[in-house]
């Protein structure tokens, strides 16, 4: 669920998405892999986002943030020609090292085709140039990344059956049942691979969480942003649960799914999460004053649980001001027997679409 959708989900904002030629999300739908891996091209928006906590050789830890979307934007449906941009390709990729203390980011956009950005549809294999996420074979996937600042060479292995999120699959973002997503994840991967900066090459393994999520409908008019975490456990279980913040800082929305040790899984409605602000950090570029510092509480059959998040370090926001991007914080963040991503949008203006 990453910020940086906005940005695409803009595009055709003045028209009406059930107006156009888009595909409804519904309940019971069947999944189908590796197929639903890939790309789903006649949904208006769509992404695969894969965030993890990496360890290097010297026992450092490094954050890392590797998105690609697709959309499908509505004014430009009826446009003929070749170099019509039907479909939209954005990357967004992100370290946060506390050693620089600051995220160190980079992304690009372009239509597909032309040999430039392409997003397949019978399996994972997304890329703009030369960066590049796809499958490496069964329950294995590959990103490379060549950024500005820093180079990715990551290798993943599903360690776990995928985990669909809400109702199997069919995650709801408000009451309105035509507001939803199709949504699974891939918690508990294995990364290996390197990162280099500069002359440096780093070796580092660690976990990471995909998600891939496509969905036709807009956000909700009352909602200004959103709080959304994955977390991997130690213990093999895995957490992701977000809430839709209105105006006045309470939740709209919220949800999630919690797998158990077992394998097990619960899904969370909006009685059953809430977030909990313990502390924040305010931006000294946007001003905005992040709760970085949060507690996440569940409640499941068998009780609750409460899960409190610790950042990396505090400044993982990114300022998207000078590419007429959106501002949000989202960074690597730590829990008691676990790690994973904390997403906070919408803290420095509303989210509008």
């Amino acid at each position: 669920m990453s910020a940086l959708a906005v940005l695409w989900l803009g595009l055709g904002s003045g028209v009406n998405a059930q107006q156009q030629d888009y595909p409804s999300v519904t309940p019971g739908r069947t999944f189908a892999f590796p197929v639903d891996h890939g790309a789903h091209p006649d949904f208006r928006t769509e992404w695969w986002y894969v965030t993890g906590m990496l360890e290097t050789s010297e026992h450092e830890q490094i954050g890392f943030q590797v998105t690609f979307f697709r959309t499908r934007p509505a004014f430009i449906q009826n446009t003929k020609g070749a170099f019509a941009p039907t479909q939209i390709i954005f990357a967004h990729v992100a370290l946060s090292d506390p050693k620089i203390g600051k995220l160190v980011h980079d992304q690009r956009a372009a239509r597909i085709g032309f040999g430039v950005a392409d997003a397949k549809t019978d399996d994972v294999d997304v890329n703009l140039k030369d960066w590049v996420l796809k499958s490496d074979g069964a329950n294995k996937f590959r990103a490379t990344i060549v950024a500005s600042d820093f180079s990715l060479n990551l290798q993943f292995v599903q360690t776990q059956p995928l985990l669909l999120e809400g109702e199997a699959g069919y995650r709801k973002r408000t009451a309105d049942p035509a507001d939803a997503s199709y949504y699974y994840s891939i918690p508990q991967m294995q990364v290996t691979g390197s990162i280099t900066r500069g002359a440096g090459e780093k070796i580092v393994s660690g976990k990471a969480w995909l998600d891939h999520e496509w969905y036709s409908s807009y956000l909700d008019s009352d909602a200004v942003g959103w709080d959304w975490t994955g977390l991997d456990f130690n213990d093999g279980s895995a957490l992701m649960a977000f809430r839709m913040r209105g105006a006045d800082g309470a939740a709209v929305w919220a949800g999630g799914t919690f797998r158990r040790p077992d394998g097990t899984t619960v899904a969370l409605g909006p009685k059953q999460v809430s977030f909990q602000q313990n502390k924040t950090w305010t931006s000294p570029l946007t001003e905005a004053t992040y709760p970085t510092n949060q507690t996440v509480k569940i409640e499941l059959p068998e009780g609750p649980r409460e899960f409190a998040l610790t950042p990396l370090f505090p400044d993982q926001e990114l300022d998207g001001r000078a590419g007429r991007l959106p501002v949000y914080w989202e960074g690597a963040v730590t829990t008691t027997g676990g790690s994973g991503y904390l997403e906070l949008t919408g803290y420095v203006n509303p989210i509008k679409l």
